[in-house]
């Protein structure tokens, strides 16, 4: 599994950095709509929405919401990026009410018609915000997508840099855990997590970042605030990745699907993402680097 994993690593990795550092911002937010609405898809499945037809329309429902923040943001002086930042505001404040879910993790269990429509609204709230996020943080504040496409801008290398922290977490918690787990970190939602391992995944994204940082121009004064930065999406990361165990857990699978060897489906590998972009594009904001 450890070999097949990396491979497929292998594989999706260097096909991310290049649609990262090579697109302009408008067909790298339509690429990433794409893979998040496929992680949506898996998340409604995980949510009890069985019939295809069902979570169809369910997914383009949220494709039509994203449309109309781009078309609703759009003005004859260019681009506000207002309301991509409210939702972005929204995503990570919902990331922190879902450490009460965490907390009381039995109150989704029961097939409920209630319980499956907190379920379906959590997936809206995980999804979209991420992605106005990425758009965000790629577009270096929208110069990008204000009809200036051809603009340098170092938003595509802190897009690298965010993805890069939560990817680097992924792999250290992975090892760490492998090598020194011992203590469990959520039994009662995936009993494979350690806090070893996140300490691991914590240790690597914050270095990575920093590092990924300093290539997109931060100087030696900002890499405190983005070390704090990286450290709390790195947390934010691992909320992320509970909250999908806990999804998968009370739906009786392994995985959210098996598009990718050795890594699951696409929920599996966007968990963190969805959790750590909104939280990064907020800090990078608020402490200016």
């Amino acid at each position: 599994m450890t070999r097949t994993r990396v491979i497929a690593a292998l594989v999706m990795a260097p096909a991310a950095i290049a649609a990262i550092l090579l697109l302009p911002t408008p067909w790298l937010a339509a690429l990433a709509a794409l893979v998040m609405l496929g992680g949506l898809w898996e998340w409604l499945k995980l949510a009890g929405v069985d019939d295809s037809l069902s979570r169809t329309v369910l997914v383009l429902l949220n494709l039509l919401l994203m449309v109309l923040l781009v078309w609703a943001s759009r003005s004859d002086t260019g681009f506000s990026p207002v309301l991509f930042q409210i939702a972005t505001l929204a995503g990570a404040a919902g990331w922190l009410l879902a450490l009460l879910w965490l907390w009381r993790p039995g109150f989704t269990a029961q097939e409920k018609p209630w319980t499956r429509a907190f379920k379906l609204a959590a997936g809206t709230l995980a999804v979209i915000p991420a992605w106005c996020a990425l758009c965000l943080v790629h577009s270096d504040n929208f110069a990008q997508l204000a009809a200036t496409p051809d603009l340098p801008a170092s938003g595509h290398r802190w897009l690298l840099a965010a993805l890069a922290l939560v990817w680097a977490a992924d792999s250290g918690a992975y090892f760490a855990g492998r090598h020194f787990g011992r203590r469990k970190l959520a039994p009662t939602i995936s009993p494979n997590k350690t806090v070893e391992g996140a300490i691991g995944g914590v240790v690597a994204g914050v270095a990575i970042a920093l590092a990924f940082g300093a290539l997109a121009g931060a100087g030696a004064a900002q890499l405190p605030a983005l070390a704090l930065v990286a450290l709390v999406a790195v947390l934010a990361s691992i909320v992320g990745d509970l909250v999908e165990s806990l999804l998968k857990r009370q739906a009786g699978v392994k995985d959210s699907g098996s598009l990718i060897p050795g890594h699951g489906g696409i929920l599996d590998r966007v968990d963190g993402v969805l959790a750590a972009l909104p939280v990064f594009a907020i800090g990078k904001d608020i402490l200016g680097f």
